[in-house]
């Protein structure tokens, strides 16, 4: 009689124990959010980073072929930035004229603006958080880089900074315009032309989700960079968010967003820079460098830094993972 009463009792603890489990696997976790970084005061909304891109922009801002989202490298950093600091995050299509909608305090913060020195925009702006620049890109077991004397055909989109660059170190007849820079890798696929130029980021980008297998041989400009900028005026945000973009370089999750975008972090730092003619090996060189082309020389007139138009993948068609917190 004493064996059946445990062995009833054990089943009822047994069912007890099920239960209170089930319940507790029902219940969603959910971490305590940081607490706001800067006063609402100097957000245009209370407990909202709204945060300026270019939806035209890929792989830094766009659309998938699917959804009207927009998603991208700078979503995503726009997101970890809201993120660190205990902010939520609105993303807002500016378009190529970030500094108004600072201004006219449309936005908090804009991104994929360009870190060089001699951007004339009137507003703070952080350190980079993603370097790029004009590179060479060459078939995957292409490892010799050209000097201005060997005039290589180098593909690049027509009216770009990169067009612009191939003409002013290699010359005229080195330049083969293309349309998009898919074609242009298309064409080295086909060995229509020796190298392509483009914009380190966007091209490595073209090349990845096309599966191409390029790579960058060299460089044909000092690396410059992406920043995140903010109103002059606005200093609280200034400091937050300057601090924000140095914990996102340094502690690895950028890396992270490289790799997702682009199949891996860029080492902008290690690679040949081409400066100009009388370099056999392939190093830097700045001997014989061409001098920038007369003011009103249409064929080589260099775009405005940072002009969205100069790299465009073909038909501004943006895939990959959508971005988080967008």
């Amino acid at each position: 009689m004493k064996r059946w009463k445990l062995g009833v009792l054990a089943c009822l603890v047994a069912v007890s124990l099920s239960a209170l489990l089930v319940g507790c696997q029902s219940q969603s976790y959910t971490p305590a959010g940081k607490d706001p970084a800067v006063a609402d005061s100097s957000l245009v909304k209370g407990g909202v980073l709204r945060v300026g891109v270019n939806a035209a922009s890929a792989p830094l801002a766009g659309q998938t072929s699917s959804s009207s989202r927009i998603v991208g490298i700078d979503v995503d950093v726009a997101a970890y930035l809201a993120d660190e600091l205990g902010l939520k995050v609105e993303i807002v299509d500016v378009g190529t004229d970030p500094a108004s909608a600072l201004e006219e305090g449309t936005v908090d913060v804009a991104l994929g603006v360009d870190a060089s020195t001699d951007n004339d925009m009137d507003c703070w702006r952080s350190s980079a958080y993603l370097k790029t620049g004009v590179a060479l890109f060459g078939a995957k077991d292409e490892s010799s880089v050209p000097t201005v004397d060997s005039k290589p055909k180098v593909g690049a989109q027509a009216s770009s900074k990169s067009s612009w660059r191939v003409t002013n170190l290699f010359g005229d007849e080195s330049l083969v315009t293309e349309n998009d820079l898919k074609s242009a890798f298309e064409s080295l696929g086909k060995g229509s032309v020796d190298y392509v130029a483009a914009d380190a980021v966007i091209g490595t980008y073209v090349s990845t989700t096309n599966d191409y297998a390029d790579k960058i041989v060299a460089l044909l400009q000092e690396p410059s960079g992406y920043c995140a900028a903010v109103a002059s005026k606005n200093a609280e945000l200034q400091k937050a968010v300057d601090n924000a973009v140095k914990t996102l370089v340094n502690g690895g999750a950028m890396q992270v967003i490289e790799g997702k975008w682009l199949g891996g972090p860029l080492d902008m730092d290690n690679m040949t820079i081409v400066k100009g003619a009388g370099s056999d090996s392939g190093e830097s060189s700045t001997e014989g460098e061409s001098a920038a082309p007369a003011e009103g020389e249409a064929a080589a007139e260099a775009p405005a830094e940072g002009e969205a138009a100069a790299e465009a993948p073909a038909e501004g068609v943006i895939e990959g993972g959508e971005a988080a917190g967008a």
